[in-house]
């Protein structure tokens, strides 16, 4: 048992079953045993890869992808480059690269990484050494000027509630003691109205999730970019409407039972992309785009080519690999989504369908 198995079974103990919502909370960011709060999970060393550590190919599309948003609004001479959950800043830091030779970009762009962890932010730190960056807790300390924002695999790491439809309403999964041992259970049923909307589409027995704090990150983004310009840019495994148990843990690149060792593994759901988009008013929102067209489109399989040449072995051999795992229907393709988020009025964004 992990010392935050411990004391939130002393928790539960003492004051009853909590939410799946807080068990994931507590799981991820508890100042001593969380796993965002004392560790670097990324890489092969870590215990998952993300879209920016597979390939440069990612972040440099992103960033030309912004870059070309910038020149679509007028390139205004003062811009926010932000990203959410920036991770090792791999992906920042290919975004620069990609964008230093656009005139005026970098002397208009004002890096922010809005970032929890303290852990992490050391890394970022080492890995966009020479750049000038601003360190955030939460996406409302933002500046207000136009906003150019990128969320890789951010969402899916906001903690989530579990709901099953029962004939009497909602039931709310809860993490109790079960055998001496942290195990789900249920809540006893009450009408939920903020799931009313469901009813249509579910039968009794079937599993719905919430994020509640997605919306109003999402919210909060939309206004800047309503109020202000920019854009933003949401890369995420998940689909347009929550269906389903998707609460999964990973550790050393291998699913477990998101139970087994609290704080020690890492903890994420499905991002239910509907909501995402409902919670962005004001704006244009794209539809929501596979993310293996989305790079197809901006024009991946020519820049992997361009990279090929002069590889050969096994560095040929990784390159193609990592073509095909972030585009491949069967890989990140079409798991991964994309979302835009632009001023009404603008020009479309490219890429994304609209």
């Amino acid at each position: 048992m992990t010392p935050l198995a411990k004391l939130l079974s002393r928790r539960i103990a003492a004051t009853g079953p909590i939410t799946v919502a807080e068990f994931m909370g507590e799981c991820l960011l508890h100042p001593e045993h969380g796993y965002y709060s004392t560790r670097d999970p990324f890489g092969a060393a870590g215990d998952f890869t993300t879209a920016p550590e597979i390939s440069q190919m990612f972040g440099e599309l992103l960033g030309l992808w912004l870059a070309q948003v910038w020149l679509d609004q007028g390139a205004p001479a003062r811009v926010t480059l932000a990203e959410l959950g920036p991770g090792r800043g791999t992906l920042m830091a290919d975004i620069l690269r990609a964008t230093k030779a656009l005139p005026g970009f970098h002397d208009a762009a004002h890096v922010h990484l809005v970032e929890a962890s303290p852990a992490l932010r050391a890394v970022q730190r080492q890995t966009l050494d020479g750049h000038d960056i601003t360190w955030l807790d939460r996406p409302e300390d933002l500046p207000d000027a136009p906003l150019l924002l990128v969320a890789n695999e951010f969402f899916d790491a906001l903690p989530i509630r579990q709901f099953q439809r029962d004939p009497a309403g909602w039931r709310e999964r809860q993490v109790g003691i079960v055998d001496d041992h942290l195990g789900f259970g249920l809540s006893a049923p009450a009408p939920l109205a903020q799931l009313d909307h469901r009813l249509d589409d579910t039968a009794p027995g079937d599993l719905v999730e919430t994020c509640p704090a997605a919306q109003p990150i999402m919210a909060e983004v939309a206004r800047r970019i309503a109020i202000h310009g920019g854009a933003a840019l949401i890369a995420d495994y998940g689909g347009w409407r929550s269906y389903g148990d998707t609460l999964q843990a990973v550790r050393q690149h291998r699913p477990e039972p998101p139970l087994d060792n609290p704080g020690a593994a890492d903890l994420t759901a499905h991002v239910d992309f509907e909501a995402l988009a409902k919670a962005a008013t004001d704006v244009r929102v794209s539809a929501m785009t596979a993310q293996g067209v989305f790079l197809e489109r901006l024009g991946i399989t020519q820049r992997a080519q361009i990279l090929a040449r002069g590889m050969t072995g096994a560095a040929l051999e990784s390159h193609i690999a990592a073509h095909r795992r972030l585009t491949h229907p069967q890989e990140m393709g079409t798991l991964f989504k994309i979302l835009a988020l632009t001023p009404k009025g603008s020009p479309p964004p490219p890429g994304a369908d609209p």
